[in-house]
């Protein structure tokens, strides 16, 4: 069960899911929307364009049906004149082509934005299969596309019918009309339908352009496995980088053991916390923390100092303190350079005096750490 639960389609797509699918070409598209920006874009240039179109339409219809003499004796100006007829024609309407072809091919930015795949543009030989067109004729997107198209010439075509016997008596009367009266009125009928088209194509588009988005998340869905693969992928496998941090620790701990002799003191708990601290009066202002533990590495620093007779001194507030709020590499607290100063000055003295003899020094005690620092502080 548990297996077979792995391998169900649900789990939503993960975005590199969704950018390698749009990197194939493989985005939501909806035709219907395509179809809405183009009649918006014809109805809107109609609606601004009317008038002028009317009268340059009613030019040339004058023009076109009125035969002069000379053209009548003449048939050698006659292609000319349908020539120049024609040019007028495509220039008037041009606007209007060029608007259309604009919406035809911005539209779908509307719904995926720029989009330009080099693996869309190649070959593919398997759909020239003929059994897998068979199948995808009978599929059930196929179903569903023609259902989608039935019920939009329905739609459509019945609007359109509406609103053409609801002007029948305009539409039988314009064979009677003048050419100024008839071009008018048919504008205005063409208006008044493509409108109506328009408020159709409108609604199919709200539920084609939520349900093209919904198929193309559904078309991508992921399995568990499929999820557990792409998070190896990406982030890599657990246990590598298990290994790779394990393998880091190591190395920083090495890079620790070896700055230890380099250290001036080593403050300890005395068992459970050591910290190892150099000062250089070149490079920073406060001493620096070059190494710190607790418990079995605490001791191995022990050892390392020992080996190296670097000078140990038990301090636990400090050491407590100096390992709760320092990191490697970083110069202490401020809070805290009081009682370093103190342990610093007696390693100095320390070292005078097994250099040069005299009095030994005595070890620092209830060295100033503030209680806020020492996390075994019992508050007051």
């Amino acid at each position: 069960m548990a297996e077979d639960s792995d391998l169900e389609k649900s789990e939503l797509p993960s975005q590199r899911r969704l950018d390698q699918a749009r990197e194939k070409g493989q985005v939501a598209r909806s035709r219907e929307l395509s179809t809405f920006a183009v009649l918006m874009a014809g109805g809107g240039t109609l609606w601004f364009m009317g008038a002028s179109f009317t009268r340059h339409m009613t030019e040339a219809l004058r023009a076109g049906l009125s035969i002069n003499r000379e053209l009548a004796f003449n048939t050698q100006l006659l292609i000319p004149h349908l020539y120049d007829l024609a040019l007028a024609t495509l220039l008037t309407f041009s606007p209007l082509l060029l608007i259309v072809l604009l919406a035809a091919a911005l539209s779908p930015l509307l719904l995926n934005g720029w989009l330009f795949s080099v693996e869309a543009l190649q070959p593919n030989f398997s759909k020239l299969n003929p059994f897998s067109g068979i199948a995808r004729m009978f599929s059930m997107q196929s179903l569903v596309e023609l259902s989608k198209a039935i019920a939009k010439s329905i739609l459509v075509g019945g609007i359109a019918a509406w609103v053409i016997w609801h002007n029948k008596d305009l539409v039988m009367g314009l064979g009677t009309l003048s050419v100024d009266a008839g071009i008018p009125q048919m504008g205005h009928l063409i208006s008044s339908s493509l409108m109506a088209v328009i408020g159709a194509m409108l609604l199919i588009v709200l539920i084609d352009v939520p349900f093209q988005l919904w198929d193309h998340n559904k078309k991508l869905m992921m399995t568990k496995e499929e999820v557990r693969q792409e998070s190896k992928e990406t982030e890599g496998d657990p246990m590598v980088k298990g290994r790779i941090r394990s393998l880091q620790r190591e190395a920083a701990r090495r890079r620790m053991m070896s700055a230890i002799p380099t250290a001036d003191v080593v403050v300890t708990n005395p068992t459970h916390f050591a910290v190892a601290l150099k000062y250089t009066d070149k490079g920073s202002r406060a001493p620096v923390v070059v190494a710190k533990g607790s418990h079995l590495l605490a001791l191995r620093i022990r050892e390392i100092a020992q080996e190296n007779h670097v000078p140990i001194l038990e301090a636990p507030p400090l050491a407590r303190a100096l390992h709760k709020h320092t990191e490697l590499g970083e110069s202490i607290p401020e809070a805290l350079y009081t009682a370093v100063a103190e342990v610093l000055a007696y390693i100095y003295q320390l070292r005078r005096y097994e250099k040069h003899g005299g009095a030994r020094p005595q070890e620092p005690t209830d060295l100033p750490v503030p209680d806020e620092l020492d996390p075994a502080a019992v508050p007051a």
